[in-house]
């Protein structure tokens, strides 16, 4: 019979630094996975954010330091009235090491990148333009929330708002449209959306239940030179429990019916 159960234990020193402007947070767990019929795997997390204000100006760097020191981000943004400039520090290797998911098959270069967003006198909305050339009109219209961005090739448009209990997001990216659903009845959260997908969270805060499930995934080709082939998947769900601890940390357990797999997590955050 297959081991079910993993004892976990959580020590952690919970400090939150500030002198000289300077923050520290971050947060460690440590895994269980019985892999259904496979072998059983233990994993372990620990990330570190240091931010450093100034005035208007704010440097965020986040590192993951379970195995090493390895740089996840760093972004530096400032305001002078009506003008932020933000840029991202950070040239992260973005290609994929799972070919079954369809991600980039090799990295996609140089992604570091400057921002200059303008608070313009134009009712709420907001003017970005990026080193790239992209602009990007944003703000919040009589409960709609809509960002339209004009790019090389192919624009893109973010919207949402509220109606009548309903939360809706469409996403409309070089004539490819997505969406969503939400409400909330009688506490439960349901939420729908154009991929098939349906999820459901209930409980309070710190002690909290979600069901969602994922639609079934057709297989495609490799591009090439642009990204992995993706192969075929059986829709699956999955049942997630959360709970707060009085000691700080929480505990987890999520139940994966694609192969029957039950996943433990202790975490705490600091």
């Amino acid at each position: 019979m297959k081991k079910l159960i993993a004892l976990f234990a959580v020590s952690a020193v919970a400090s939150t630094s500030a002198v000289a402007g300077i923050a520290l947070s971050g947060s460690s767990s440590v895994s269980y996975d019985d892999n259904g019929s496979a072998a059983s795997a233990t994993s372990y997390d620990a990330d570190l954010t240091i931010t450093g204000t100034a005035g208007a100006t704010t440097f965020t760097q986040t590192m993951d330091i379970d195995a090493g020191i390895a740089v996840t981000a760093s972004t530096l943004s400032s305001s002078i009235g009506p003008l932020t400039i933000a840029a991202d520090m950070h040239d992260e290797n973005d290609s994929a090491t799972v070919t079954t998911t369809g991600g980039l098959i090799a990295d996609s270069g140089d992604n570091r990148s400057v921002t200059v967003s303008l608070d313009a006198p134009i009712g709420d909305a907001t003017i970005g333009l990026d080193n790239s050339g992209d602009v990007t009109v944003s703000g919040t219209f009589s409960g709609v929330s809509i960002a339209h961005t004009v790019k090389n090739g192919s624009d893109k448009t973010v919207g949402s708002a509220s109606i009548a209990g309903m939360d809706v997001s469409l996403t409309n990216d070089g004539g490819d449209s997505t969406w969503t659903i939400g409400t909330t009845v009688a506490g439960a959260t349901v939420t729908v959306g154009s991929d098939k997908s349906i999820s459901a969270a209930f409980g309070v805060t710190g002690n909290t239940v979600t069901i969602a499930h994922t639609a079934e995934r057709a297989s495609a080709l490799s591009t090439t030179a642009t990204k992995h082939a993706t192969s075929q998947k059986d829709a699956f769900t999955t049942i997630a429990i959360s709970r707060d601890l009085t000691s700080g940390a929480a505990l987890a357990a999520t139940y994966n019916t694609f192969d029957s797999s039950l996943t433990l997590k202790a975490s705490v955050a600091f």
